[in-house]
């Protein structure tokens, strides 16, 4: 991205407001993001958080209870969704829901796919590494939190921690150094 120069920036100000807005709605529409970011900003005024929240949710449970044929099937859905967190905290900038949402679809699969992670073997080993990798990114982003935070979490976090030293990922956690409990 190119820096502007001083010059051109007394310029873009001298600009009359007319053509500024014509500017600034052009290049807005050229970035999906922006215009999400907008959209929930200007729009719904940040309203809708758990509203968006709760859709990430409703579409984790409904995969997670679908049925996954191998540990990789399953670790494709839970990268999408991935994806689908992080676009909600690239948009709302709620780095609580990015918490929330990634517990809840780490424990969402293991409550409905258990037997797909109950034993590591050749078949859920990348699936186990990425559960505790994402496990490791959780617990940095939650230690970013206030730490007032840490009780909504609790559960949840001890929950995961439980299941991640249980099953098909405990030779990733101990790898990777994860806790056996939180805080």
């Amino acid at each position: 991205m190119s820096k502007l120069s001083e010059e051109l920036k007394e310029a873009i100000v001298r600009i009359p407001q007319k053509e500024k807005d014509k500017l600034l709605l052009k290049l807005v529409a050229k970035d999906d993001n922006l215009i999400q970011r907008l959209e929930f900003e200007l729009v719904e005024q940040g309203d809708t958080l758990q509203l968006r929240r709760d859709d990430i949710k409703k579409r984790i449970l409904k995969v997670a209870k679908m049925t996954h044929d191998t540990p990789g099937w399953m670790m494709m859905d839970m990268r999408s969704f991935s994806g689908d967190i992080s676009q909600h905290v690239k948009v709302t900038k709620d780095k609580y829901g990015d918490v929330e949402l990634n517990l809840y679809l780490l424990n969402t699969f293991f409550d409905h796919q258990l037997e797909l992670l109950r034993v590591h073997n050749s078949r859920s080993d990348s699936c186990a590494e990425y559960i505790a990798k994402k496990t490791v990114t959780v617990l940095k982003n939650l230690e970013k939190m206030n730490a007032d935070f840490y009780v909504d979490f609790a559960s949840d976090v001890q929950k995961l921690l439980d299941r991640v030293h249980q099953y098909c990922p405990k030779n990733y956690a101990r790898q990777m150094g994860i806790v056996n409990s939180w805080p």
